[in-house]
């Protein structure tokens, strides 16, 4: 569920209904202050969790035997799933449809929302995203462009700096302001994303998947695909 006012206790019947679908094996998800009711139900218990940032605080003085993090998009602990605010909601619906339906159908859902296809749960909440210019002529777009299409290379702050023709340090300020996250973490999810379309959609062997998304050998290609 969501939830409209954290100072709003749940009904009982909700609560029941909430853990009689969790024991019987649903996955239940709370998005933005539905985490409140979450825990209300006593499904936070000692799992990690999140909210939205402004709410924070009282999530935590009020649920203390929840393990918060207060720093990410959304948290997906398999059969409990909570999400930050409302852009955040999204990210964690179309996680949920990318892992059970494939990377294919999220894209297609994140079209029709006319959002990004993927942002990973562990960005930070708090980064002000600003208007990515992706015009002719704008360096870090097409370095970035570049990465995506050529995975199997070799890729680094500084080659892709290089490329853009900026410093590292422009470079670097301007990826975690626009991305919201790590390099290593976005060209990791960047290469997952391409491995697992390509499983999806062609005849390729895990080895030839492996190589052409940029993996060293499939046994770091499976690896990461089981974190």
């Amino acid at each position: 569920p969501s939830w409209d006012d954290p100072a709003r206790q749940p009904e009982p019947a909700l609560l029941d209904a909430l853990r009689h679908a969790h024991a019987a094996g649903a996955t239940v998800v709370g998005l933005c202050m539905g985490a409140f009711v979450l825990a209300a139900a006593g499904l936070l218990n000692h799992r990690r969790a999140t909210t939205h940032w402004r709410w924070l605080p009282d999530f935590q003085q009020r649920y203390p035997a929840v393990l918060v993090e207060n720093d990410v998009l959304y948290l997906d602990e398999g059969d409990v799933v909570t999400s930050a605010g409302t852009a955040a909601g999204i990210d964690c619906c179309l996680h949920l449809v990318r892992k059970r339906w494939g990377a294919d159908m999220a894209a297609q859902a994140a079209r029709q929302l006319v959002v990004p296809p993927h942002r990973q749960g562990g960005q930070s909440q708090y980064v002000a995203l600003p208007v990515q210019n992706t015009r002719q002529g704008d360096n870090f777009s097409l370095a970035l462009a570049w990465a995506m299409e050529n995975l199997h290379q070799t890729l680094s702050l500084d080659s892709l700096a290089q490329k853009a023709c900026m410093s590292r340090r422009s470079f670097t300020r301007r990826f975690q302001q626009t991305t919201g996250t790590r390099f290593s973490l976005w060209l990791l999810n960047q290469r997952l994303i391409a491995a697992q379309r390509l499983l999806e959609k062609s005849d390729c062997s895990v080895e030839t998947i492996a190589e052409k998304v940029g993996f060293p050998s499939t046994t770091s290609l499976r690896r990461h695909f089981l974190k």
